[in-house]
């Protein structure tokens, strides 16, 4: 991402020349640089806030790719279920391991927690339809497939909410958690 202080301070280094460090506390060049500064720190702050609540959803498409099956096929409703199904198990043997780990009568570490919260929330949105690739889709698990792990390559894929009951519905990207 371009910074727009480098761009500013590059401009006010062409203009005053050697003098550039020497700026007065107040003057327009130094607000410039200071209100640069600050939008600079703001936006990386937001890209960095957005790009922890994607990561969840990339982690989820991550595990389906690498899950897929050697040879591309379309999934039928049952085996998508059964993908759905054993994706909700992926955090099982983590906190299975930190449970052992864990003295009797000691709380759970703060790991746990976190594993068994985020494990919970998925159970709960599997409830009201887990958002998965479209696997039923050919191209969809090209697509997936030749991923390259980033999430703006996503928009390309086709998504589903898959339902305990076996409902499939067409789903949008980006995801939003109210299904």
């Amino acid at each position: 991402m371009p910074s727009k202080l480098n761009k500013i301070q590059k401009h006010v280094t062409k203009k005053k020349g050697a003098n550039a460090k020497a700026l007065h506390e107040n003057s327009r060049d130094a607000l410039r640089i200071r209100k640069a500064a600050v939008r600079d720190d703001r936006v990386a702050r937001k890209h960095k806030i957005q790009k922890g609540a994607n990561e969840s959803w990339l982690n989820r498409i991550a595990w389906f790719k690498e899950h897929l099956p050697d040879t591309l096929h379309p999934f039928d409703k049952a085996e998508m279920q059964a993908a759905a199904e054993e994706y909700l198990t992926h955090m099982d043997e983590e906190i299975n391991e930190l449970q052992s780990e864990r003295r009797a009568g000691r709380p759970a570490t703060t790991r746990q927690q976190l594993l068994q919260q985020a494990k919970d929330a998925e159970r709960r949105e599997y409830e009201s339809g887990l958002w998965i690739p479209n696997l039923q889709d050919e191209q969809t698990l090209v697509k997936l497939d030749a991923w390259q792990y980033d999430w703006l390559s996503l928009s390309n894929m086709e998504f589903v909410r898959i339902h305990p009951d076996g409902v499939v519905k067409e789903a949008h990207f980006p995801p939003n958690k109210a299904a």
